[in-house]
């Protein structure tokens, strides 16, 4: 059989491509030389590490912020910066960056750190102590008489922090020459931390603002120049996507997404020009892919939740949690959950950007209620709920 990826009837015009020059800069993890919209954080970022050049270990710092906010590629962006000086300086500074979507667990955080800084150690098998002393063994002086001082980042650290406490925390910032930059979606990630960590932790915040529109477009115009071929996007594509991401809380990475789809779209049918049709139909693209991934990996009693939430919104009432109960226990047909199991579905639903909750007060003496709703396209979801 002759390789398919040399089939001219699948690829020939992958080198003709009429849409696209370059995909990479559409990707949300593309740095670009200049990262736009966000220069007062990266400058409280290297207000912080600066000390670093001159061998002080700077502050621990958390950025906080909604998800296609900056936040890691700021981080990153001053790691490239800071590395540079420290060459240009001879300052034996490293910075890593540690996806707490990737290591989950301390062990593997500080075995991951021991690997990258040269100091090979098995992925599981030791003692914590036998793992912590290892990575405290990096620091001590080498023999050129200089220090190592290290940053780690913890990017998305409140998935860490959920699943195996807050020790990292406490063995880094009880390390000498070691400081901290932790990456949360979520403000109030800090009750995951006891409090002796938090005194030790005695961190600086940068909150990192949802994109308005007009920074959204600015931030497409400038990948959209390196991606695409000159005059292939219709005027009010970039407008469109940068409205329809600042809907979804000014969201970088949906702004994004749209755009490579559209193009994709585009691509696909042999069309010369991306239009707010292509647009479109990658924003229905992506919700559907969205929605029929988070529901396939969801246990089923969660399916049967979602499944009361849809039933109610379709019937256009105000879901609390009691009526939202009564719904699910008669889909459930005798298989359900207690009462308050459902709180942590809730919880957990609402993470994954499925729902919302909103705590309202009834007035004096009537309590307060919480009000969920459906954050997601009724018929997507009832589709993805039905085929699964």
């Amino acid at each position: 059989m002759a390789n398919i990826f040399e089939d001219e009837s699948l690829f020939g015009g992958r080198r003709q491509n009429n849409i696209f020059k370059d995909k990479k800069p559409l990707d949300h993890r593309f740095l670009p030389d200049k990262l736009v919209h966000r220069d007062e954080q990266i400058r409280e970022i290297a207000k912080n590490w600066v000390d670093a050049l001159d061998g002080v270990t700077p502050s621990n710092m958390t950025l906080y912020g909604k998800t296609g906010t900056g936040k890691t590629a700021a981080s990153k962006f001053a790691r490239e910066q800071l590395i540079e000086a420290a060459s240009n300086e001879n300052a034996f500074v490293k910075v890593e960056h540690i996806r707490c979507t990737d290591f989950t667990t301390e062990y593997q955080v500080i075995a991951e750190l021991c690997n990258r800084l040269g100091r090979d150690v098995p992925s599981r098998g030791w003692t914590k102590g036998e793992i912590v002393n290892a990575f405290r063994d990096l620091f001590r002086t080498n023999a050129f008489g200089k220090k190592l001082l290290l940053i780690v980042i913890l990017d998305e650290i409140d998935i860490l922090l959920d699943k195996d406490g807050d020790g990292i925390l406490y063995t880094l910032t009880r390390t000498n020459n070691v400081a901290v930059l932790s990456i949360s979606n979520y403000l109030d990630f800090k009750n995951l931390i006891k409090s002796r960590v938090t005194s030790s932790l005695n961190d600086k915040e940068i909150v990192f603002p949802p994109y308005g529109a007009d920074q959204l477009a600015d931030i497409l115009s400038e990948r959209a120049a390196l991606s695409f071929n000159e005059g292939v996007l219709d005027d009010d594509v970039i407008p469109l996507c940068s409205a329809m991401a600042a809907k979804e809380e000014g969201d970088a990475r949906y702004a994004l997404d749209l755009l490579k789809n559209a193009g994709e779209l585009a691509y696909d049918d042999a069309s010369e020009k991306v239009t707010s049709e292509y647009v479109k139909r990658a924003k229905d693209r992506i919700e559907h892919n969205k929605v029929s991934e988070i529901l396939s990996t969801l246990p089923l009693q969660q399916q049967r939740l979602l499944e009361a939430i849809l039933t109610l919104t379709k019937q256009k009432e105000e879901i609390t949690s009691g009526k939202l109960y009564e719904s699910y226990t008669d889909i459930s047909k005798g298989d359900a959950v207690t009462y308050r199991r459902i709180f942590d579905f809730i919880n957990e639903l609402e993470l994954l950007g499925i729902i919302s909750t909103n705590t309202i007060s009834r007035g004096r003496g009537k309590g307060r209620t919480n009000i969920i709703k459906l954050q997601c396209d009724e018929t997507l979801l009832e589709t993805a709920l039905y085929t699964i």
